[in-house]
């Protein structure tokens, strides 16, 4: 694994590199608002990325390397996340197809930022639907707002909801709450099947054509 500190107009960020060997891809993962990079959730997601042979960024906002549990506002989060993806891209510490997302906070910061960032699709890992009790605060129009492909793994018992799918939104519910780590095979068998679809040839041109699943 490499480390590296990349400056941002909030302060540094910090990426942890897995690099696949004979790359066919990258996934840009953020982690939720009080957890950090080696929640289990996102270390079952690198294992299925690395398996597929696509390199792996975890990134760390400012507010955590600067020792911070409580997240930055969104807007200085999402600034933060693009400087980052454009600084990984441009010194070709990742390659195309670049794919991004995270868990939780860091979904929502992706799915923000996709035009930004350029992003063929997004991951997202126990996408916080609405505050828990509070379905009325709904967050779906940031799902919906993205035009590329977007799974959505998801556990079946999350007080945070869960997202329905779309006509390029696949949404795979597991056996487990908002932390997904009492289905972690389930996690890491989704998202390494979703992303050998990423990387097959031709999957830019039929993406939107399959069918949702759940």
């Amino acid at each position: 694994m490499t480390v590296v500190d990349i400056d941002t107009q909030y302060g540094p960020a910090r990426a942890h590199l897995r690099p696949a060997d004979e790359a066919v891809g990258s996934l840009i993962l953020g982690h939720g608002a009080g957890g950090g990079v080696a929640a289990r959730d996102l270390v079952a997601a690198t294992e299925a990325a690395l398996s597929e042979r696509f390199t792996v960024a975890l990134v760390e906002q400012p507010y955590r390397v600067a020792g911070r549990r409580s997240p930055a506002p969104a807007g200085q989060l999402d600034a933060a996340w693009v400087a980052v993806v454009e600084h990984l891209a441009g010194v070709g510490l990742v390659g195309q197809p670049l794919i991004a997302g995270g868990r939780s906070a860091g979904a929502r910061v992706a799915c923000r930022t996709v035009t930004e960032t350029g992003a063929s699709a997004l991951l997202c890992l126990a996408f916080p639907l609405h505050p828990p009790g509070r379905p009325e605060k709904s967050r779906q129009a940031e799902l919906d707002a993205v035009r590329v492909p977007v799974l959505v793994v998801q556990g079946g018992r999350d007080p945070f909801g869960v997202p329905p799918p779309g006509r390029s939104r696949r949404v795979v519910t597991v056996a487990a709450n908002h932390s997904l780590s009492t289905d972690l095979a389930a996690v890491k068998a989704a998202v390494r099947n979703w992303l050998a679809e990423r990387a097959a040839p031709g999957a830019a041109a039929t993406r939107t054509a399959a069918p949702p699943a759940r």
